[in-house]
């Protein structure tokens, strides 16, 4: 750290005013200034800047390693910004940041919002469909957007996502001489532009076991109830990954996305794998969700390590036999049959490794002529172990 050739600094819109001793020192001795053009403009690069490439990649940076370089992100580099991204490559001792205030920062002081209580998200390059997970009454959304266009698509999303009663404030330019504060639409917001969204809508649940209406699907879809056990017995955790093998319509990988993990859905069907991808998208965990279009056996050796294994379709005695072998100790595997076929397999399975074995009953209230009576679903006998 004594000399590093990378300074990362972080901008805002007061320019170079408002940048400490140290990072204008740097700016002043570097070889190299990358930013985007509004960076390089007010930091006044002329022949030594170098605009981040769109799509955005480090490679000039990279490509610069050994001069005396200056990286521009705005605000504070390691919050939606352009720190985190050149890590990957970065030795400790070959980088320094001096950072400024973040934009988040900045929005939940002029709104009076508590930014630990505040939920914050880089909407400028990710989809709208990100909100959908977080966004119900009562929350407070802070959220970068791409440019002032954005603002109208942001309210008619809103509006076509249950979300029609949301107070949204657009601020422009903040930390700037031209900052600005105003309640939507804001037709002419100018950029960088962000948006405080309060949720006034309830939103989706985050209860296991989401009505299932709210999936694309063909009919091959674990039913919410089961759903809400299977989930119960997967025991989600933020940060783990699940292999969800015979996937369906991805109601179980969504779900557990939705928990904070991620998933690697397994279909064979292309049609059923177009339905994954709409739900993956439509939830706004496409970052999360990857559907994995072939049969499960071929899958396995390809897929990221799993913390848990769910057997949703085509469950035999090979495929549990060949992840016994693959899951790493601890990993936990839940598998659901509906066949006598498949009970049967179950029921070996559990005498060779135990775990617990559950048989599941339901059924609905529906009409018999003029009365109600009560329409018994399949019974599903579920397995589930840890390695």
């Amino acid at each position: 750290m004594s000399d590093p050739w990378l300074t990362i600094i972080g901008l805002g819109e007061d320019g170079p005013e408002g940048l400490s001793p140290a990072s204008r020192d740097a700016l002043d001795r570097a070889e190299v200034i990358i930013g985007g053009p509004r960076h390089l403009a007010l930091v006044g690069a002329d022949a030594r800047g170098v605009e981040w490439p769109v799509p955005f990649s480090t490679a000039p940076v990279l490509a610069a390693r050994g001069r005396r370089v200056v990286a521009l992100a705005s605000g504070d580099p390691f919050w939606h910004g352009a720190g985190g991204s050149l890590m990957a490559d970065l030795a400790p001792e070959e980088w320094t940041s001096h950072p400024a205030p973040s934009c988040f920062q900045l929005a939940a002081n002029r709104m009076g919002w508590r930014l630990e209580e505040t939920i914050c998200l880089g909407l400028h390059a990710a989809p709208f469909a990100r909100l959908r997970p977080v966004l119900h009454g009562g929350t407070r959304v802070l959220a970068t957007l791409r440019d002032g266009g954005a603002v109208a698509k942001l309210g008619d999303w809103l509006r076509a996502n249950g979300h029609a009663g949301a107070e949204v404030t657009v601020l422009e330019r903040l930390g700037g001489p031209m900052e600005r504060m105003r309640p939507f639409p804001a037709p002419d917001a100018g950029a960088p532009v962000m948006a405080a969204i309060l949720g006034r809508d309830p939103g989706i649940s985050r209860a296991s076991g989401l009505p299932d209406d709210l999936f694309a699907h063909d009919g091959q879809i674990t039913k919410r109830p089961v759903r809400a056990l299977t989930l119960s017995a997967l025991a989600p955790r933020a940060g783990e990954h699940l292999w969800d093998l015979g996937a369906g319509s991805g109601s179980i990988s969504v779900e557990w996305c939705l928990a904070g993990g991620s998933a690697s859905a397994v279909e064979r069907r292309a049609d059923r794998v177009t339905n994954i991808r709409a739900n993956a998208e439509g939830f706004g965990l496409a970052h999360r969700l990857t559907a994995v279009d072939c049969a499960t056996m071929d899958a396995l050796d390809r897929l990221p390590e799993p913390d848990a294994v769910f057997i949703g379709g085509g469950v035999d005695e090979a495929l549990i036999d060949r992840l016994w072998q693959r899951l790493r100790p601890g990993a936990r595997m839940v598998a659901n049959a509906v066949t006598l076929e498949n009970e049967a397999t179950l029921y070996a399975a559990h005498a060779r490794h135990g775990g617990s074995l559950m048989r599941i009953d339901l059924a609905t209230c529906g009409t018999l002529g003029s009365f109600r009576d009560w329409q018994a679903a399949r019974p599903v006998v579920q397995w589930g172990v840890t390695r």
